[in-house]
């Protein structure tokens, strides 16, 4: 199976998916913020990393789901398809379990077997970081990046 055919299952999955899981199970309160918010918090601050992130990839403020591009950040790691699912590797090792991680983790590992050296790579590195997937990062915004890596042991 190309790598075409291989992303674009895995990418319909997560659109058939993205809503049931965003309404029914993130329990989470929205942050009600747009990306030129972000972008006027401090430079080198977690919320304006943030908003040069969702800007360069042309995204917006995923309602319920604004974690995962700071976890992107944190993490350094790309939104390909099978980037995505060594970051759920990465949030595994990091101690964060849910239905989303477990899903993208089963159906990339049968779809990448080929990408298993970055799996167990970014599996690996979270498991050095220290807990850090549970917070509430609406919090951190301003907090300057370098530090909260720091903190966290982040790699």
């Amino acid at each position: 199976m190309s790598f075409y055919v291989r992303s674009y299952n895995i990418e319909k999955l997560y659109y058939l998916t993205k809503n049931i899981y965003q309404n029914h199970f993130k329990k989470n309160i929205p942050w009600n913020i747009q990306v030129e918010d972000l972008l006027m918090l401090p430079v080198n601050s977690l919320g304006h990393s943030l908003g040069e992130f969702l800007n360069k990839h042309n995204f917006g403020v995923e309602t319920k789901l604004e974690n995962h591009d700071i976890f992107h950040i944190l993490a350094n790691i790309g939104i390909a398809v099978p980037e995505e699912v060594a970051l759920q590797y990465y949030l595994l090792a990091n101690k964060k379990i849910s239905p989303y991680l477990c899903m993208v983790i089963l159906s990339g590992t049968l779809f990448y077997p080929d990408k298993w050296t970055l799996f167990i790579k970014s599996y690996f590195r979270g498991l050095r970081a220290k807990p850090f997937h549970h917070l509430d990062y609406l919090e951190y915004l301003r907090t300057p990046i370098n530090e909260f890596k720091f903190q966290y042991q982040i790699t």
